[in-house]
């Protein structure tokens, strides 16, 4: 039974939007932001390193979470946020700029694996799974927030939005304010165990899950903003659709629990990677209406996903290793989100890119059917 008390709930979901802002926040303002740190030529890596670092970064994560405890690395992380990613405004250079932000994405792996392990130990059975979707909501909806804020900032002066960097140490504070050091040991009988962990996916299935669906969500972030502008499509236009992808998600997650409860585990990844692949054909046709349906369906698809596998890899971890396995999802969302970067390499243009998207995503979410149907019998 949950003892956490509201702000506690509160703080740890605000810990959580700070996850996608890491390589985002600087998005709205990168040109300036890019020039003042002497790293113009290779802006985009300002976006995409905190992703590799968080790769890099995240066995060593998930070690120092089952050595220390979550609740100390959580901690730290939270400072080390808050001073990696603000100090990069007394840096210039490449080698300096993307050290800083190697280390920075090394830092939210601990963060997020960390706040996930607090969860699992103040909450379980459905209202861990409610709470896992919340802490979804709140990692698309830093992402919404953070945007739209960081680029009102950057029209002022470009360092500006690195300042939200520093609202890490206000999650600190509020951590040791309202969430206690010690949680209460689970209580979870070997019956519940049974009922709640799924049968069908293993935990590398899980992790492999998690890549793919990232991949795909990001990959529409990347390529959209280039399509839509061939059409004619300004920024304001460009940047609305991408929100609206990450308010749906935060929606989306917020029925993923009731979803789950009527389908299963598996149905529900299955119907999420045919709703990425729906988004991907509309996307091909470019249309405003497409758009916009689109959007809609890919929002739907990650709030489908990425807290349900953050839910599974929970129930499927042992509490002694359980920082490790999370560390090892860490990886997984985002070396997903990195691997995008590649995605322009891919050849036969953007049209050919959403073709095979689509025939991809229909690939996955027959096997999850299959697989589903399979353990069902």
């Amino acid at each position: 039974m949950n003892q956490l008390k509201a702000t506690g709930s509160y703080t740890l979901l605000s810990i959580a939007t700070l996850i996608i802002m890491v390589g985002t926040l600087v998005a709205p303002g990168l040109i300036g932001i890019s020039e003042a740190l002497g790293v113009a030529d290779n802006a985009i890596l300002l976006i995409t390193l905190p992703a590799l670092g968080a790769v890099l970064f995240a066995p060593l994560s998930g070690k120092l979470i089952d050595k220390f405890g979550a609740y100390y690395c959580v901690v730290i992380g939270l400072f080390l946020y808050g001073f990696i990613g603000a100090s990069v405004y007394w840096l210039n250079g490449p080698a300096a700029v993307f050290t800083n932000r190697v280390l920075l994405g090394g830092v939210t792996s601990a963060v997020m694996a960390g706040s996930t392990v607090l969860i699992s130990q103040w909450y379980t059975g459905k209202a861990r799974l409610n709470m896992i979707a919340k802490q979804g909501m709140a990692i698309e909806f830093g992402g919404v927030l953070f945007l739209f804020v960081g680029g009102i900032l950057a029209t002022h002066y470009w360092a500006m939005p690195l300042t939200l960097y520093l609202l890490a140490w206000i999650f600190l504070i509020m951590l040791f304010l309202f969430v206690p050091r010690n949680s209460p040991a689970e209580k979870v009988s070997e019956t519940t165990e049974q009922i709640i962990k799924p049968k069908a996916l293993s935990l590398k299935g899980v992790y492999l899950m998690a890549l793919f669906s990232m991949s795909v969500f990001f990959t529409a972030f990347v390529l959209l903003p280039v399509a839509m502008h061939r059409e004619g499509y300004d920024e304001q236009q460009v940047g609305t659709l991408l929100a609206s992808i990450s308010l749906v998600a935060v929606v989306a997650a917020l029925f993923m629990s009731k979803v789950v409860k009527l389908l299963g585990e598996l149905k529900v990844l299955s119907v999420a990677f045919i709703c990425y692949g729906i988004a991907y054909f509309l996307f091909l046709q470019m249309a405003t209406p497409s758009l916009v349906i689109g959007a809609i369906i890919c929002g739907i698809g990650f709030g489908f996903t990425v807290p349900l596998l953050n839910h599974m890899t929970v129930e499927l971890s042992p509490a002694k290793v359980r920082g490790r396995n999370l560390s090892y999802f860490t990886m997984a969302i985002f070396s997903g989100q990195f691997l995008t970067s590649f995605i322009e390499y891919i050849p036969g243009g953007i049209n050919n890119i959403w073709l095979s998207g689509v025939t991809f995503c229909v690939i996955i979410s027959i096997i999850l059917l299959a697989t589903s149907n399979r353990a069902a019998k």
